[in-house]
């Protein structure tokens, strides 16, 4: 970790806002809260916000709004909520701390009950906006320190956290050296220690730490570093814990892997890191000793497609992801609802990771809503029946969702998780199949994790 990372406590408008809690004052305009208004008429629209990034030279997210769009067209189309119709807006956060706080401020003046389903690495520059208007953040992507940290933050899986320790898990069932190349930003300075806590769990040494830059057209330099940082250990043997002999893929079993195995090489570039692997397959050549990992998100199945399917040059990697495969049937009423209401949006991609947490994040919002007396929908009632225990069935896709005290894992950094599960993937004969059935909870790992 370098001097970049935030400490944990510091003064912030959550800080301000437990405070006027704790003084019963949160009515008070010097609070900074609006006291849940809008929204409340039988006749008006219910409106929502989602933000994502799109058209920029890092990670874009288009998906995600499109999702929340389709989702909406749907709901009205079945007669909206209590019969008010669901609005939602979309806003394009840039990848830029401004823009994110501009749509978060927008979210304000547009009276919106939530904001769902969205992306963004710049949680101090949206957070305390959505803070000082009382607005709940339903199911962000996971990747800024505030959206685990903030009492207005609800996220329905363990973000880059969950990832990054799945991911050390999965690759220490069977790897040797491990090489992490990640972004050189505030949020990728929080990923070694993350994957070398799952390392740690099957006995590894941390990972060689390769910062690359967000926007770059090549990582030649990054792809040596790491090529070097992950070494030869020797290959796969049958007795590799977790490991299938006729396939080399680990189901993530932790166990005393002490002994020899692959060097491996995981990235976490977002949309860029096909970019690094075309440069690290010609910085490799012929030396295959060296297997390739990554996170769901960062690997997809349209970038297996898109780079040959069963001749893609990814068959083999590893991913360690969120929730199940695209194609397992506990998604058919997401594909069911896109093919019906997105009318070939191409921006869809039903197995990016950010669009199905779009989907989980509305199917939560859609629950509390229908819960709520219809003339009383607000931002503070959303927030108020998910800090009284609303929970929230996604069909398998996760575990049941609820944001009680008692639901909140104990983990240092990240208090607002309450579900750490992963799964385990692999690209097999052109496709990103499950290696094991069901989830792996990754929440004792994060516990566990040493100080930085």
């Amino acid at each position: 970790m370098n001097g970049r990372r935030r400490p944990f406590l510091r003064p912030t408008p959550t800080a301000r806002v437990a405070a006027c809690a704790a003084a019963g004052t949160l009515l008070i305009s010097g609070c900074g809260i609006l006291s849940g208004s809008s929204n409340g008429s039988r006749d008006e629209p219910i409106t929502i916000m989602t933000w994502a990034p799109d058209d920029t030279n890092a990670t874009n997210m288009p998906g995600m709004p499109a999702m929340a769009q389709a989702y909406a067209r749907w709901v009205n189309d079945k007669g909206g909520i209590h019969g008010r119709e669901l609005r939602v807006l979309t806003c394009n956060e840039r990848n830029d701390a401004i823009a994110a706080a501009q749509c978060a401020r927008r979210a304000a003046d547009e009276k919106a009950v939530a904001v769902v389903g969205s992306y963004s690495q710049h949680g101090r520059s949206f957070m305390s906006p959505l803070e000082a208007a009382g607005i709940p953040y339903i199911g962000g992507y996971g990747l800024s320190e505030e959206e685990f940290t903030s009492p207005f933050s609800y996220p329905v899986n363990g973000g880059q956290a969950a990832l990054l320790a799945g991911n050390g898990r999965q690759l220490a069932s069977v790897c040797g050296a491990v090489s992490l190349v990640r972004p050189d930003t505030i949020a990728g300075d929080e990923l070694p220690e993350l994957l070398d806590a799952g390392l740690a769990e099957g006995n590894r040494s941390p990972a060689a730490d390769i910062r690359a830059p967000e926007d770059a057209s090549d990582y030649t330099r990054q792809a040596q570093q790491a090529l070097s940082g992950a070494g030869s250990t020797g290959t796969a043997t049958d007795t590799d814990s977790g490991t299938d002999s006729g396939t080399g893929v680990t189901d993530g079993t932790v166990a005393d892997t002490t002994g020899s195995g692959p060097g491996c090489v995981t990235a976490a570039l977002g949309k860029r890191t096909n970019t690094f692997f075309d440069s690290f397959r010609r910085v490799q050549e012929d030396d295959s000793r060296v297997r390739i990992a990554s996170i769901l998100g960062s690997v997809r199945q349209s970038l297996v497609d898109s780079t040959g399917g069963r001749d893609s040059a990814l068959e083999g990697t590893y991913a360690t992801g969120w929730y199940p495969v695209a194609d397992d049937p506990r998604w058919k009423p997401m594909h069911k609802i896109v093919h019906d209401y997105a009318f070939d949006d191409n921006r869809i991609d039903i197995a990016d990771p950010g669009v199905q947490t779009t989907w989980i994040a509305y199917t939560v919002l859609r629950s509390v809503l229908t819960s709520l007396d219809p003339g009383k929908i607000s931002a503070h009632a959303v927030r108020t029946t998910l800090d009284r225990g609303h929970a929230t069935d996604t069909g398998g896709l996760t575990p049941k969702l609820r944001w009680r005290f008692q639901d909140l894992l104990p983990i240092r950094d990240y208090p607002r998780i309450v579900n750490a599960n992963v799964t385990y993937q692999v690209v097999k004969d052109g496709k990103l199949v499950a290696v094991r059935q069901g989830f792996v909870d990754v929440g004792q790992t994060l516990v566990n994790r040493k100080a930085a």
